[in-house]
């Protein structure tokens, strides 16, 4: 899971700055703009599908190209290769040249592409027929460890222009494409390559063909369009919500674009869905929708610079969206639409992202390569013919405000695997001065789309020379398969991405059981349900056993296995020789080559105690009482006798009576005294007989008697001598002043002749018993002891000790 690796970004940073060199005019703006350029070199077939593999490679799909057997310089039929311009093709970004070209041996036009959770890129569908069009049931993968495609198992029906999606879990969701024989195909089907494909699930009403649909942090998907009616797939019930939102713009937005924007840990990975342009004649309209609000509903948001169908939208490592391509009527070279846009979640507005220089119409690409720049191709307006140049987007973040390529931070290591929540370390010389951390999903796209298209941030702390990130949690923020690793330091400028592969989580299951303790007689039995829940897919055969029972003790399950998920009973019977105690017992489950347990406790016992109240409150001297109950479990007749530990100091306890026989009650007394300190206290009331005991534990809440010792108001001349006795007994400890009216008075000042007239005491008058002591420098501290009194003018002496100079406790 950690193994480290060096990227290839040092290849690829190179080919970038290469580029870059070649600065056209206008290069003050790129800053704000970014820069767009035409490689040299062309694309030699039509580009209708692409994907961007873990080697940093593009697998290029054309199929027949959109050149129907019927069109003379078009291919007659499978094969499909280089001998007659079709077939499949792979990419270097970083030399800008094509690697090597690839015969197929059907027709993969109009196909849907993803990359498995290994990495390897996986086409479903394409064509089987033209005019009209027929769907392919076929499908492949492509190795890109020895550049080979393999056929895997057909899907149930034929699928042309289908939608492919990543699930949490790893499994492949295909929606929608037309027939074998014509018509839409409007069942769900499922693929892993562990098992091919599933059954199909029929949804019961017709999608449009590429259907925009985004795995949601829930796990469900979300369709976007184009249709007006936006609707929601649940994959763990196979059920359509047919009816969550509804477009503000009235038409469908036929090849306009959607995106799930980027998902963050700072809301929860709130989920938003962006949809933008389409329609012909188009519209330069987006609509954002949250889906994780109360009632979802689209919500309008700023128009783009140009209105755009067959566009292309691509997220960018800082959350931008850039908006590219299109036109204002379908596959119109003259209402092209050239100005590309940036739009930014955070102010929720759009900005100029420059110009391209190339018509791209129906069948363009957008894609972002490891670099953090954009690679534009393809358009194909007409049959036989495609634009072959290429163009690079450099955007904004690549640039210092002068025009000049900004310095990029670097990632020296990381792993090249990841698990869900898995912490982990990423050296590199900037930590300091990193702002995010992202992982950007690599790229598949076709028809205005990028499937599987998503990016998420994560958690970090910096180091010295290091980050420690935190991975998303699950795979329904972060799918299985390969990321896009960057770095973007504090003034928004990315890394060269590393490559990451996100592992799934394997199949399994949690066991529980409950109740967590039973109790049971010698002889008698008792019973416990133990479930089992499933993750990841899990579908196995769970069985179950025991261990730690009591000797003459037998356990049976019923059933004695589940399939996937559910519950058993399991019974345990005790014989009259099992000796009493409590006992743990530990409960396997086992299934898919894997065990997992819990534990219950079993408690043979002959009686049981309740003791009530549960708490009780207790005043200085006084006392309060609890009821212990005993009750037989089974025949039991023998003699029980009764302790309690917990007690705080300064109390005694007693049970009347001390014993019972068999079963009946005892009341246990606490007494406290005046010393007994305030606070809760949890008491332990134990009941034995023999090696037999039963416990239960109480609250007893201790607590100071507010009226304790009052006196009744007397007169001031009652207390004038009980008065002059204590200032007298202050004035004897080292004259400690008395804080008089805010001011300090001394024992022997005559402003004690100032405390005349009715005096009236509120607490009992004590003996002063404070110290006079010194500290190492000399200075003595005089402790007095005052009395709490209320004079006349409302001024207060209250009972306590303080140092000389200070207030005695005013």
């Amino acid at each position: 899971m950690f193994r480290v690796v060096c990227s290839w970004q040092a290849r690829v940073l190179a080919m970038s700055l290469l580029a870059c060199a070649l600065a056209a005019p206008g290069m003050g703006q790129a800053s704000a703009q970014g820069t767009w350029t035409t490689l040299s070199s062309t694309m030699p077939i039509n580009p209708i599908h692409i994907a961007l593999m873990p080697n940093g490679k593009l697998l290029v799909i054309a199929g027949s190209g959109n050149c129907p057997p019927t069109q003379a310089g078009c291919p007659s039929g499978p094969p499909y290769g280089p001998a007659n311009g079709s077939g499949a093709l792979l990419w270097d970004p970083a030399s800008q040249q094509t690697v090597s070209q690839f015969t197929v041996t059907w027709d993969m036009f109009c196909n849907g592409m993803i990359l498995l959770p290994d990495g390897k890129p996986f086409i479903a569908g394409g064509t089987l027929q033209y005019d009209p069009f027929f769907g392919q049931p076929q499908a492949a993968t492509f190795d890109p460890a020895v550049n080979t495609f393999s056929n895997t198992p057909n899907m149930a029906h034929g699928r042309w222009y289908p939608t492919l999606l990543t699930l949490g879990d790893g499994r492949v969701m295909t929606f929608s494409g037309l027939l074998e024989t014509g018509g839409t195909n409007t069942s769900v089907e499922f693929y892993s390559a562990d098992s091919g494909w599933s059954t199909e699930y029929n949804a019961g009403w017709s999608p449009d063909l590429y259907p925009r649909l985004h795995l949601l942090p829930n796990g469900k998907v979300f369709y976007s369009g184009a249709q007006t009616t936006s609707k929601l797939f649940d994959p763990s019930t196979n059920t359509w919500n047919t009816n969550v939102a509804t477009t503000n713009y009235g038409g469908n937005r036929t090849y306009g674009s959607s995106v799930l924007l980027p998902l963050s840990p700072d809301n929860n990975y709130d989920p938003k869905i962006m949809i933008m342009g389409g329609g012909n004649p188009s519209t330069a309209t987006t609509e954002i929708i949250d889906m994780g609000a109360a009632a979802p509903k689209w919500q309008s948001g700023p128009n783009m610079s140009q209105p755009r169908i067959e566009m292309n939208a691509v997220i960018l490592p800082n959350g931008k969206i850039l908006a590219v391509g299109g036109s204002l009527n379908d596959e119109d070279k003259t209402t092209a639409s050239l100005n590309a846009d940036l739009y930014d979640p955070t102010t929720n507005t759009f900005s100029s992202a420059g110009a391209n220089a190339y018509a791209r119409l129906y069948h363009s690409l957008a894609l972002l390569l490891p670099d953090a720049t954009v690679w534009l191709a393809g358009g194909n307006p007409s049959r036989g013919s495609f634009e072959q140049h290429i163009e690079i987007y450099k955007p904004p973040y690549l640039f210092n405000a002068d025009g000049s390529m900004a310095t990029r931070p670097s990632i020296t290591s990381a792993p090249v695997e990841l698990g869900f929540g898995e912490v982990f370390t990423l050296a590199t010389p900037d930590a300091s001065n990193i702002a995010s951390v992202v992982l950007v999903r690599n790229g598949a796209v076709t028809h205005a789309f990028g499937m599987d298209q998503r990016e998420v941030s994560l958690s970090f702390t910096a180091g010295n020379g290091f980050l420690t990130v935190t991975a998303p949690p699950n795979g329904n923020i972060v799918p299985p398969g390969p990321y896009m690793l960057f770095l973007l330091n504090r003034s928004g400028v990315p890394s060269v991405a590393n490559f990451v592969q996100v592992t799934p989580s394997p199949a399994d299951f949690a066991v529980s059981a409950t109740p967590s303790s039973q109790t049971v007689s010698p002889g008698a039995g008792t019973s416990y349900t133990v479930s089992v829940t499933p993750s990841n897919g899990f579908t196995g055969n769970v069985s179950f056993s025991v261990s730690g029972l009591p000797s003459g003790a037998t356990a049976s399950f019923s059933p004695s296995s589940v399939a996937g998920s559910g519950s058993s009973t399991m019974t345990v019977n005790t014989s009259s020789s099992t000796p009493s105690g409590s006992y743990t017992l530990t409960v396997s489950a086992t299934g898919g080559g894997v065990t997992h347990t819990t534990q219950v406790k079993l408690a043979v016992a002959a009686f049981s105690i309740t003791v009530s109240p549960s708490s009780q409150t207790l005043t200085h001297n006084s006392k309060t009482s609890y009821t212990v109950t005993v009750a037989p479990i089974g025949p039991f007749t023998s003699t029980v006798t009764f302790s309690v530990s917990g007690l705080p100091a300064h109390t005694s306890s007693s049970f009347t009576p001390t014993s019972v026989a068999g079963s009946g009650n005892s009341t246990l007394t606490i007494h406290a005294s005046r010393k007994v300190r305030p606070g809760d206290y949890t008491l332990t009331v134990t009941a034995s007989s023999g090696s037999e005991t039963s416990s239960q534990n109480v609250t007893l809440s201790a607590t100071k008697n507010q009226n304790q010792g009052m006196r009744p108001k007397r007169k001031a001349s009652e207390l004038k001598e009980e008065r002059d006795d204590n200032q007298q007994a202050a004035t004897s400890y080292d004259d400690a002043p008395i804080l008089v009216d805010g001011r300090h008075a001394s024992s022997t000042s005559s402003e004690r002749a100032r405390y005349q007239g009715d005096l009236v005491w509120n607490v009992p008058v004590k003996p002063f018993r404070c110290r006079t002591f010194h500290d190492k420098g000399g200075d003595h501290s005089q402790l007095a002891r005052t009395s709490h009194r209320k004079f006349g003018a409302g001024l207060e002496v209250h009972e306590g000790c303080a140092t000389t100079g200070h207030s005695i406790g005013l």
